[in-house]
């Protein structure tokens, strides 16, 4: 069988949850005797520069001609130049969430972006979707076939269940980039309003992405007074990142949109409550009773909904055991690279 290229913005190491899962796809496909190449791609992503097109399209010339193309769909706008060639090539595009859907971009941006998509969308052969809810989305809003669409959800690892800070207060934790659409200013503003109870908030994210974001975040927790209760953690991974989770409370993310939601997933495998904003998929993600779930962009509801999780260890201590038992019932990573194999062989079957 012929080798299974993904082409993906680099640097491949970066800590998010669309690498992560790309990663870990990597492992699950070597794992099962394929072989997997990975291309990254030069250049500004997804709002495509010049390096970022003609890394594109040197990219794809150079691949074998019968190479089973993976396109990670945050550098597929740069392909649209060569969309006649990924049809062609029977490409298949690996979406976390549209481009276009992401926070962050100037609306005029967000219209190229969702143009360059549904062209590109048309043209691939197969998208395999990371949440059922991005995978409805694409046929009314993108155009795109749903005879074409396939779905494989990310995997958890089994995981110890959380021990807890043992108090005093409830030690909170957000996992996730500090960029815009991960909502962490209405989180802090929905904390601003509770300094009444006795917690303190770990934000666990790479800063670097967007400095001047990070940077008013920062400020943000100044102006309400709660600087002293936030940690800026930094980007952080493997034992660190674990230790986090094993150490809190709640865990919290007032993200305004998620393809899946995949620290949330991560916090219930460890049997965490969770307090979220209904942004994108990870509402569809969280165990019925484990989480309290607010609007997005609302910061009085999500202050008034975490008001009592924070104060009542014996409601968290319910909450908990729901997430625990909604994460043991998540999918696993050891079967996504076989799912993952299906959609390709669907691609190339068409």
């Amino acid at each position: 069988m012929s080798a299974i290229h993904l082409l993906v913005p680099g640097p491949f190491d970066a800590i998010s949850g669309g690498y992560i899962y790309d990663r870990r796809l990597v492992e699950g496909l070597r794992a099962l005797g394929e072989t997997v190449e990975v291309v990254e791609l030069p250049g500004s992503h997804p709002v495509p520069d010049d390096a970022a097109t003609e890394g594109a399209r040197a990219a794809l010339a150079a691949l074998p001609a019968d190479a089973r193309i993976v396109i990670d769909g945050l550098g597929l706008p740069a392909f649209l130049p060569l969309a006649q060639d990924l049809s062609a090539r029977r490409a298949v595009a690996l979406i976390h969430h549209p481009t276009a859907l992401e926070h962050g971009f100037a609306e005029a941006t967000r219209m190229v972006l969702k143009s360059k998509e549904r062209a590109l969308f048309g043209a691939c052969a197969r998208l395999v979707c990371t949440s059922p809810l991005t995978a409805r989305r694409l046929p009314d809003e993108f155009g795109a076939d749903a005879a074409r669409i396939g779905v494989v959800e990310p995997g958890t690892d089994p995981a110890p269940r959380a021990a807890g800070s043992g108090g005093p207060g409830c030690a909170i934790l957000s996992v996730g980039t500090l960029v815009p659409r991960k909502g962490h200013d209405v989180l802090l503003r929905a904390l601003g309003r509770l300094t009444d109870l006795d917690w303190s908030l770990t934000l666990a994210g790479d800063e670097r992405r967007d400095p001047p974001h990070a940077h008013g975040l920062r400020a943000l927790a100044d102006e309400l007074g709660i600087a002293g209760r936030v940690t800026f953690a930094g980007e952080v991974s493997g034992p660190a990142l674990d230790a986090l989770y094993d150490g809190a409370d709640l865990f919290a993310l007032a993200t305004r949109w998620e393809g899946y939601g995949m620290a949330a997933a991560e916090a219930m495998a460890r049997g965490l409550p969770l307090a979220i904003t209904a942004g994108g998929a990870i509402a569809e993600v969280v165990a019925t009773g484990s989480a309290i779930v607010s609007p997005v962009d609302d910061h009085v509801s999500l202050s008034k909904g975490m008001r009592r999780p924070i104060f009542d260890a014996e409601l968290r201590a319910e909450m908990a055991e729901a997430a625990w038992q909604g994460g043991q019932r998540l999918p696993r990573w050891a079967d996504r690279a076989q799912a993952f194999l299906a959609e390709l062989d669907k691609a190339h079957a068409a």
